[in-house]
């Protein structure tokens, strides 16, 4: 069998960087995430959940439809430019959303940061940057790194929203955004060669690839679901009798605990037992949907089934962008990437807007139904999956 390889000095810097562009960039998205939906409620319509949602999912809409041509643009001129220039774009429209007094506002500012697409160029230039033996570490590295995001944003929100308020979380996301540009432009290390030709397999080919349709229909329904369960938990332990101001109590030991527990199956996601660690963190997810169904009136029950749910939305999280440059073919990583992040920020945007407008007229507890048909049918077609190997033809 061969041997690990041991990343070199250079592509542990690449991976760490990286690591910490996606996830200031992703806490700035997630940090909203636990306090938005009672915040809405003080602003003109905010009682509608359905603008609720699209307020919460707009974001994903915007980054959909600029993934593949950002990531298309990133071939063509560089990572590093489109990498600044998108985080400068999320910039903008956080302090738009910031100075916001109205959901029509706010979805505005979600609109533009949304605009600042830059996840497949940080994939594409992961996969730049390290050799096809490390990439998978590489991948894991920034999948990980969304898990910290999310433990710090579900415990820091709840504290810092009773002091500065949803717009002040918005400044916060944007301030973030500019520390991103600065690992940018000082601790990222340059490519050495030129970027791969995407034209050597064609856009028909990444997105009829059976493997990648697998994958590219998972991150659709892990961040759906991701974002449909926030559209209704916070109201919910509000309802069960957890004030806001003290929500962080129950989603910081939940983050702390998924955390944890994620951390012995990412590795052994490797080998021979990559599929079968993918498949239990997928059912794991279908059970977390099962138990948020009937936890809605109880913290207690609220709690664990969230964390039940972010163990295997982590393991996920670590696995699907390791597994996309794995088995997409080796002269369209770039492109894959791009159609992997367009589909994952369109999960964003259907979740979320579809979770406000089932919970506004068939009840919350609606909303987990919708969301475990939507895994079960995940799971269906993901376990006759192959992930040992890429396709060559």
């Amino acid at each position: 069998m061969k041997k690990r390889s041991t990343m070199s000095p250079m592509e542990r810097r690449a991976s760490l960087s990286l690591a910490s562009i996606f996830g200031l960039r992703m806490l700035g998205m997630f940090i909203i995430l636990p306090v938005f939906a009672l915040y809405a409620t003080h602003l003109p319509g905010g009682t509608d959940k359905t603008w609720v949602g699209l307020a919460l999912g707009m974001y994903g809409l915007t980054q959909a439809m600029l993934q593949i041509p950002l990531g298309w643009l990133s071939d063509r001129v560089g990572r590093k430019p489109v990498i600044i220039g998108g985080l400068l774009v999320f910039a903008l429209g956080s302090f738009v959303a910031a100075r916001a007094d109205t959901l029509g506002g706010i979805v505005l500012g979600r609109a533009i940061q949304g605009a600042g697409a830059i996840a497949a160029a940080l994939i594409a230039m992961a996969a730049d940057l390290t050799r096809e033996e490390n990439r998978t570490s590489a991948m894991a590295m920034m999948g990980v790194t969304i898990g910290l995001a999310f433990t710090a944003s579900m415990a820091l929100s709840p504290l810092l929203y009773p002091l500065i308020g949803v717009p002040g979380l918005f400044v916060v996301t944007g301030v973030l955004a500019l520390s991103a540009i600065a690992v940018t432009l000082w601790v990222l290390p340059d490519p050495s060669g030129a970027v791969v030709n995407p034209d050597r397999v064609s856009f028909s080919q990444v997105l009829k690839h059976k493997e990648l349709l697998r994958l590219n229909l998972g991150i659709f329904v892990l961040h759906s679901s991701l974002m449909a369960t926030f559209v209704v938990v916070p109201a919910a332990l509000v309802r069960a009798g957890l004030p806001q101001a003290e929500h962080w109590k129950l989603y910081l030991p939940v983050m702390i605990a998924s955390f944890v527990l994620m951390v012995p199956p990412v590795a052994f996601a490797h080998g021979k037992w990559r599929k079968q660690v993918f498949l239990g963190a997928l059912v794991v997810v279908l059970l977390a949907h099962a138990l948020m169904h009937f936890a809605l009136g109880s913290v207690g029950t609220i709690a664990v089934a969230l964390t039940v749910f972010f163990v295997g939305f982590n393991v996920l999280e670590a696995s699907l962008p390791s597994l996309v440059t794995l088995v997409a073919p080796p002269q369209a990583k770039g492109t894959a990437s791009g159609v992997y992040s367009t589909v994952q920020f369109l999960g964003t945007f259907a979740g979320a807007t579809m979770a406000g407008y089932v919970s506004q007229h068939y009840g919350a507890s609606s909303v987990s139904l919708m969301t475990l048909m939507f895994t079960l049918l995940w799971l269906g077609v993901a376990w006759s999956m192959n992930v040992n190997k890429p396709e060559t033809n």
